[in-house]
């Protein structure tokens, strides 16, 4: 009987141990800075956001409608800067890497990269008429609360989920992600108070975000004049070669808004 009860307490043990483990080292799970790419040439910019300095490059400058994109979470912003300029070729595309990668300074937090898009939007806006904002991965959780706190004409979510602890609790089941998870990206929460044209494209093959997740936040979209294509055969990394996936983009660009109302500025948290 005692030799039970030490394994069970043992076994308590290393349960907690881990879980503390979880808690403490999350963030290294979630973000994957990349370096500062000092060979990409394009025009930079610079922008304040209370002290932290954000960097980045914009492409096809001097447009009159802008695209913000939010990458992945290990992604090298300029890597795709080729499809960029060609999908979006009538706006100036903004691409400023998070806090914390590139030569962005800070730590990467679910806080400090929403309050970065915020900072970001309101400089962008200054420069153009319009801002369509377009997010990919872990990017997809950022692009969904800037539409819900700024106006926006259009969003693209490409491989988006609907939180990063419905996630993280599919991955590790034994341990109670609920109350362990600080940086929640909880897009299904906020997709109801957006009501622009949205645009979400999936793989058919994605091992990264399941396709449930996907789907999720889908649904969750229901005041938005939503368009959704799973792009058939690819993955979470290779979609962008697929040329399905710059279609799909350029018609959705290519729409008319009709009468749809931009989703109204709400408050700064």
């Amino acid at each position: 009987m005692k030799e039970i009860v030490s394994i069970a307490v043992l076994l308590l043990a290393v349960y907690l141990l881990l879980a503390a483990l979880m808690y403490v080292f999350q963030r290294r799970l979630i973000y994957y800075p990349t370096p500062f790419d000092k060979n990409f040439n394009a025009a930079e910019v610079s922008i304040d956001n209370r002290g932290t300095r954000l960097h980045g490059w914009v492409l096809n400058p001097g447009k009159t409608r802008a695209v913000i994109y939010f990458g992945g979470n290990s992604e090298p912003i300029t890597q795709r800067s080729g499809y960029f300029e060609d999908v979006f070729r009538d706006y100036s595309v903004y691409l400023i890497n998070y806090r914390g990668y590139g030569n962005s300074a800070g730590s990467p937090s679910e806080a400090g990269l929403f309050s970065d898009a915020l900072a970001i939007y309101d400089w962008v806006s200054t420069r153009h008429a319009s801002i369509t904002a377009y997010g990919r991965s872990l990017g997809s959780g950022v692009a969904v609360y800037l539409a819900a706190h700024r106006p926006l004409e259009k969003l693209i979510l490409l491989t988006p989920f609907d939180s990063v602890a419905e996630i993280a609790q599919k991955v590790y089941p034994l341990f109670p992600v609920a109350y362990l998870i600080k940086d929640r990206f909880d897009s299904a929460a906020r997709a109801g108070d957006i009501q622009i044209p949205v645009l979400i494209i999936s793989a058919e093959f994605d091992r990264v975000v399941k396709l449930a997740h996907t789907l999720a936040l889908k649904q969750r979209f229901t005041g938005a004049a939503l368009d959704y294509r799973m792009i058939a055969g690819a993955a979470h990394d290779n979609i962008t070669d697929f040329p399905e996936y710059r279609d799909t983009i350029k018609r959705f660009l290519a729409k008319r808004r009709g009468a749809l109302r931009l989703a109204p500025a709400a408050s700064e948290p």
